[in-house]
């Protein structure tokens, strides 16, 4: 009888500790291009899901993301085979990425679920919130 109880305790408390234990929200999804030709871009979020990783063998040369309103919301000439896109950059939507290697066109689709949380300035050496970021200094002139 004991051992029925401490099972029923045991998953009550799974259970309520499964509504209040959330890991990391989504803010960003992915969904990369499956076509066999693409396999040499490497287009992935980083572990905390807040920067595109865009990695080939051969030179990026640019890329630019066409959003809902059908305009570009960036453009950027990179020519490099590494670069990262910071996504807070981007608006809440749905965002078609175009990534240029003459002559090949790669398109995978990048969705903003909800917008980034911004983060405060914090100072390093007290480890406290800055509210100010800039001291005046006033100076006063006597004329005697």
């Amino acid at each position: 009888m004991k051992n029925l109880i401490r099972i029923c305790i045991v998953v009550v408390l799974v259970f309520l500790l499964s509504f209040t234990l959330q890991a990391q929200e989504n803010y960003v999804k992915l969904e990369k291009n499956r076509n066999i030709q693409a396999k040499n871009l490497i287009h992935e979020l980083n572990a905390t899901k807040d920067t595109l990783l865009l990695r080939s063998n051969r030179k990026i040369n640019s890329l630019y993301s066409i959003n809902k309103d059908y305009s570009r919301e960036l453009d950027f000439y990179i020519n490099d085979t590494i670069y990262r896109l910071p996504l807070n950059k981007l608006s809440v939507g749905k965002h078609v990425m175009v990534t240029v290697q003459s002559p090949k066109r790669f398109v995978f689709v990048v969705k903003i679920l909800k917008e980034f949380p911004k983060t405060e300035p914090v100072n390093l050496i007290t480890d406290k919130r800055i509210v100010a970021t800039e001291v005046v200094k006033t100076i006063s002139v006597n004329n005697d």
